[in-house]
C-alpha cells in the first residue's frame, strides 16, 4: 500500500479528518461548553486549549521519530486511544476531569496526526496530495456541521464527544487496513536526515502558526457572536454549514493552482486576507457582515496552508518538519481559545478583531522571511508555486 494507490490516499484522508477535527468543530466544541455544561467563555477557551497543547507536545516527541517508527501501527494507536479518551469525556462534567481528558485527547490524536502528514510529505506530490485531503476536510465539515449541533441540542454536550470517539474510531479502523507507506528516500534525503532544517523551514513553521492562533481565536467563538447578536440556531447553523460547502472548494482551487500561483503571493496574502475577515466579522452588526465572512473564513488558512506545506516539503526532503504540521499548527491554535476567551471577557468581541490584525501582520513577516532565508536552498525551488 503506498500513497499513489486510492486505497492508501482514503485512509490518508480519514486520518486527515480526524487529526484535523478542532480545525472543523471549534465553533460548536467551545459553544457546547459553554452553553450545554455552563461554563465561562475563558474556561471553555482553556479546554480546548488543552486539547491543542496536548496535540502540540505529543507532535514535538513524534515528529522527530518519524523516520524511525511504523507509522501505520503509530497512526492506528493515536487514533483509537483518542477514540477511548472522548468516550471517557462523554460521562463527565466536571472540569477537572475534562481537562485532563482534552488534553489526553489531544495527545492521542495529534500522534496519529504526526504520522498522517509525515507519509503525506513523503509521497511524490505533497502538494496535490495535502489539497486531496483538504477536500476530504470540507466534506467532512459539512457532515459535521450539519449534523452536530442538532445532536448537541437533543441529547445535550456529551453528543459532542461521543461524536468525537466516533470519528477516531473510523480513523483507527482506516489506518489499520490501509494505511500506506511513503516514496522510497533517495541518498540525499538520508544525508539530510541527520541535518539541521534550515533557517526557511523555520519562518514557515512561524508563519503557519500565528495563521493558525488567529484562526482559533476568532473561530471558537463565531457560534457565539451569531448567537449573541440574536440570529437564532438555526441562522447560525445555517452559516456553519455554508461553511463547510464553501470549505471544499480552496484544496482542490490550490491543486489546479499549484504551478500557475506563486507560493510568494500565496503566503503573503493569506494572512492579510484573514485579517480582514476577521475585522468584518467582529465589527459589523448585520447578518450579512455575520455571514459571508464567516463563510469564507476557513477557507483562507486551508488554500494558503496547502501551499505552505507543498513549499515546506521541498525546503524539508526528511519530512521531519511536515511530521510536525500538528504542533506548527495547533501551537499557535492553542493559545487561540484561551486567548480569545480572555479578549471576550475582557473587552467584547471587536478586541478579537484587533488581535487578528496584529497576529496576522506578524505572520506576513514571518511568510517573507522564507524568501528572504535563502541560504540553505537555491531561489529556484523557493518560486515554484
Amino acid at each position: 500500500m503506498t500513497t499513489e494507490t486510492w486505497r492508501g490516499r482514503i485512509a490518508l484522508m480519514v486520518a486527515h479528518c480526524a487529526g484535523m477535527v478542532d480545525l472543523v468543530a471549534l465553533p460548536v466544541w467551545v459553544g457546547a461548553l459553554i452553553e450545554r455544561y455552563r461554563f465561562s467563555p475563558q474556561q471553555a477557551g482553556l479546554l480546548a486549549t488543552l486539547f491543542l497543547l496536548g496535540a502540540v507536545l505529543s507532535s514535538l516527541v513524534f515528529a522527530p521519530r518519524f523516520n524511525r517508527m511504523n507509522a501505520r501501527l503509530a497512526a492506528t494507536a493515536g487514533y483509537a486511544v483518542a477514540a477511548l479518551v472522548f468516550l471517557a469525556a462523554s460521562q463527565t462534567s466536571e472540569f477537572a476531569l475534562l481537562a485532563m481528558l482534552h488534553a489526553l485527547a489531544g495527545a492521542t490524536a495529534a500522534c496519529g496526526l504526526s504520522f498522517t502528514h509525515g507519509t503525506i510529505a513523503r509521497s511524490a506530490n505533497p502538494h496535490r496530495l495535502f489539497a486531496i485531503v483538504g477536500m476530504a476536510l470540507g466534506v467532512f465539515a459539512i457532515l459535521f456541521l450539519g449534523m452536530t449541533p442538532n445532536l448537541v441540542a437533543r441529547f445535550g454536550g456529551a453528543a459532542l464527544f461521543v461524536v468525537f470517539a466516533g470519528v477516531m474510531a473510523v480513523a483507527a479502523l482506516a489506518a489499520a487496513l490501509a494505511f500506506p507507506k511513503g516514496v522510497v528516500r533517495s541518498d540525499e534525503d538520508l544525508i539530510a536526515e541527520v541535518s539541521h532544517l534550515p533557517r526557511a523551514v523555520w519562518f514557515g513553521i512561524a508563519g503557519i502558526s500565528c495563521m493558525a492562533l488567529t484562526q482559533a481565536m476568532l473561530f471558537s467563538f463565531i457560534e457565539r457572536i451569531g448567537a449573541d447578536r440574536g440570529f437564532g440556531v438555526e441562522a447560525v447553523t445555517g452559516v456553519l454549514i455554508a461553511l463547510g460547502f464553501v470549505n471544499l472548494l480552496p484544496a482542490p482551487l490550490a491543486a489546479v493552482l499549484e504551478r500557475r500561483l506563486p507560493a510568494r503571493y500565496v503566503l503573503l496574502a493569506g494572512p492579510v486576507c484573514q485579517a480582514l475577515i476577521a475585522v468584518t466579522i467582529t465589527f459589523g452588526s448585520g447578518f450579512l457582515t455575520y455571514a459571508v465572512p464567516t463563510a469564507i473564513f476557513a477557507a483562507v488558512m486551508i488554500f494558503t496552508h496547502t501551499f505552505a506545506f507543498g513549499l515546506l516539503s521541498r525546503l524539508d526532503p526528511t519530512a521531519r518538519a511536515l511530521a510536525g504540521t500538528p504542533a506548527m499548527l495547533m501551537i499557535g491554535a492553542a493559545i487561540g481559545p484561551i486567548l480569545g476567551g480572555t479578549l471576550v471577557q475582557l473587552f467584547g468581541y471587536p478586541a478579537l478583531g484587533l488581535g487578528a490584525v496584529i497576529i496576522s501582520s506578524i505572520a506576513a513577516v514571518m511568510f517573507s522571511r522564507v524568501f528572504a532565508a535563502r541560504g540553505a536552498v537555491t531561489a529556484a525551488s523557493l518560486e515554484i508555486a
